[in-house]
């Protein structure tokens, strides 16, 4: 079984599911998000946003594919990238973090370590761009699937509480204390992920 996480790019934006295409939960502030939602049209809300972080910043998620068929993603950028990160009660994010906005996993690929993956190549990504934490808002009371979290799911792959709260705690994943383990990391993601797709040659720094 091939598995590959690949840069998120407009190209394949439709390998995430319709929903997802159309949710701008975290890419817009919760008026601009109903004002959205009214429209009609929040696909077109979600395209540009992914489009101005890949040229301003860089890429922005991953495409987990597993016999090049599509089965998850996850999405993550600067908290000035993401409006709706100012409007929890745990709030802000530390400004040395990236935020992990959300990811989500199809139903029969739960379960096998994948999870556990994607947060790997995240950190692999981010300490190549010299980032010094992952932080991300976790959801304590998570029963389905959303656009948050499970917080239990985040501490269980290595995430610490640094603001707690009853249903929203802030969760951070410190990347300076993976360096040690960067190269046997890299070595077990080559194994799971097979040939991982490179970074695009002309990608924004």
């Amino acid at each position: 079984m091939g598995r590959q996480l690949v840069p998120l790019t407009l190209d394949n934006l439709p390998d995430l599911p319709k929903r997802c295409r159309a949710c701008v939960f975290w890419e817009l502030d919760p008026v601009s998000g109903e004002a959205a939602a009214k429209t009609g049209r929040p696909d077109l809300e979600k395209e540009a946003w992914i489009s101005a972080v890949l040229l301003e910043w860089g890429s922005c998620g991953r495409v987990v594919r597993v016999d090049e068929a599509p089965v998850g993603f996850v999405l993550y950028a600067p908290p000035a990238y993401v409006p709706r990160s100012f409007a929890f009660p745990t709030s802000p994010v530390s400004p040395d973090a990236v935020l992990l906005m959300t990811a989500w996993l199809a139903p029969g690929f739960q379960g096998q370590g994948l999870g556990r993956v994607i947060v790997q190549t995240v950190a692999k990504d981010l300490l190549r761009r010299g980032v010094k934490a992952i932080e991300a808002f976790g959801d304590a009371r998570w029963k389905e699937p959303s656009c948050l979290l499970p917080a239990e799911h985040l501490l269980a792959v290595g995430f610490k509480t640094v603001r707690s709260h009853p249903r929203y705690p802030r969760l951070r994943l410190e990347l300076r204390s993976t360096v040690s383990w960067r190269e046997d990391m890299e070595r077990a993601l080559d194994q799971l992920l097979g040939a991982v797709q490179k970074e695009p040659a002309l990608r924004p720094l």
